[in-house]
């Protein structure tokens, strides 16, 4: 048996702003990009907009104990039960099963400022580490926010109370988290899911680890598929975006709004040989049957050897199509970058701009997938 499986709620909170509207604009006119160039110099990044929590964060001491990433993702979530109908429904959230796709979590700075800061001086540093480890730890014993607490929130926060799976991967988990809802709910294992990511690129840990692996852009603002000439790099957006899925017949019975259709997602993951992201993405095409007009909205990060190889392809795939590279517009939020994508290409097709949109995410290192929707038959 296979369902057809139906986005009914969009969640969408990223630099551009909070929500279909403000992205749909975004992409519309793409000049107004919001970007911090100061805070983590010579680093830009694109950064969270302000948000009014309490709208979907009610208690105050929830939001104390979460750090920035956690409330984006709990907040957007929050937007993709109301979009749906569902934020009220209790015994619908009891059943309803949920993805999703994370990072490590946010460390606690001033506590590894002050082992660094004291191992320097330490007569026996094995000592002193064990000693402030033991003494130090947040209660969940790591020294840092554990990736599966934004699945727990969101079911403290919101009653999402079914089954819930936390994926990690960088780029590919938020692929995977998509592609594995989708066949669930088409194979009639579950009728509804919410699914989604977040991503905080305001954090100096994550800017330190892409510095390191010598993939962030240093250089003043240039779009994505301009970048690889000059060195090639990405810029980290700060963004979250969740959807409700469900079987086209579970949607129906409750008389929601559907808003697209979301098609089997393809996923793959290459050696990065030469020109593996250009023939990878050939067959993923392929094997997705999307049409000569379909929008596309690329996930290229900007680091050199897969941009170019993604926009080769795609000139060559959809020279017709309209092609958006959504760095250009909120940044790269690695885990949370199929989910944008995929939010914004159901938004575009259920604004009646096209009858089929395709998200691609490509990894900025391993990992490649497309996601397709299409209008609701």
């Amino acid at each position: 048996m296979t369902r057809p499986v139906v986005v009914t709620g969009i969640g969408l909170v990223s630099s551009v702003g909070e929500g279909v509207a403000a992205h749909l604009q975004a992409l519309a006119s793409p000049a107004g990009q919001r970007i911090d160039t100061d805070r983590f110099a010579p680093y830009p990044v694109h950064p969270m907009p302000p948000i009014e929590w309490d709208r979907h964060i009610a208690k105050k001491s929830d939001q104390r104990q979460m750090e920035p990433w956690q409330r984006l993702g709990v907040y957007t979530a929050g937007l993709a039960l109301e979009a749906a109908g569902l934020k009220d429904d209790a015994e619908a959230k009891a059943r309803m099963q949920m993805i999703v796709a994370a990072g490590g979590g946010e460390r606690d700075y001033a506590v590894d400022g002050q082992i660094l800061t004291g191992l320097r001086n330490a007569s026996d540093p094995g000592a002193f580490l064990n000693e402030r480890l033991m003494s130090d730890l947040r209660p969940t014993l790591f020294l840092a926010q554990l990736s599966n607490l934004l699945a727990g929130n969101i079911s403290i926060v919101h009653g999402v109370t079914g089954a819930s799976r936390t994926f990690m991967g960088e780029e590919m988990c938020g692929v995977d988290a998509l592609r594995i809802a989708q066949a669930r709910i088409a194979s009639g294992q579950v009728d509804a899911m919410l699914v989604g990511s977040s991503y905080n690129a305001e954090r100096a840990d994550s800017i330190l680890i892409f510095e390191l692996g010598g993939y962030l852009w240093k250089q003043p603002f240039a779009p994505v598929w301009e970048r690889p000439e000059r060195g090639g790099g990405l810029i980290l957006g700060s963004a979250a975006a969740f959807l409700v899925l469900e079987s086209h017949e579970h949607a129906a019975r409750r008389g929601a709004a559907i808003q697209a259709e979301l098609k089997p997602v393809q996923a793959a993951r290459t050696r990065r040989d030469r020109e593996a992201v250009a023939s990878t993405l050939e067959r993923l095409w392929r094997e997705s049957g999307i049409g000569p007009d379909a929008i596309v909205l690329s996930g290229a990060t900007g680091v050199a050897g897969a941009t170019e190889e993604e926009r080769s392809a795609l000139s060559a795939l959809a020279p017709q199509s309209k092609l958006h590279a959504l760095g250009d517009l909120l940044g790269h939020p690695l885990e949370a970058t199929a989910p944008v994508g995929a939010a914004i290409a159901a938004a575009l097709v259920a604004a009646d701009h096209s009858s089929e949109a395709v998200a691609t995410a490509i990894g900025h290192r391993r990992g490649e997938g497309l996601v397709r929707m299409v209008r609701a038959q």
